[in-house]
């Protein structure tokens, strides 16, 4: 039988006949999900409008708006007044766009492939 051998937590593991890249914890989706989207279902949940919510934490509607639709990053500052307005730490709203940020570069062919070349390099030093 094919084993495949990975490491979780400086362990290694082997697993019968599974790739590693279809192990659970190495899958990405294929649609990153905006943690704007996040914020979204929140406030729809509580009954908030967006021109409530960004009179609250004092930014014009169209940018909470486009924050909303994944169009601007949640930066550390809309965090921390989302924090505020909502009680949700600001760290879950930055982990989130970290994780987003990561997957919308992992699916671009022409950073990979420059990823590739350095890691070919780096090997070779």
């Amino acid at each position: 039988m094919n084993y495949q051998t990975i490491t979780v937590k400086n362990m290694e593991v082997k697993i019968k006949g599974k790739s590693p890249d279809m192990i659970a914890n190495n899958l990405y989706p294929s649609n990153p999900i905006h943690p704007g989207e996040m914020i979204k279902d929140e406030i729809e949940y509580r009954g908030i409008t967006q021109k409530a919510l960004a009179a609250e934490i004092g930014v014009p509607a169209s940018v909470l708006n486009e924050i909303l639709n994944g169009k601007r990053a949640v930066t550390t500052e809309y965090a921390l007044l989302l924090e505020a307005a909502l009680g949700i730490e600001a760290d879950l709203w930055l982990r989130l766009q970290t994780e987003y940020n990561k997957q919308i570069a992992r699916s671009n062919p022409s950073f990979l492939e420059r990823l590739s070349k350095i890691r070919h390099a780096a090997a070779f030093m």
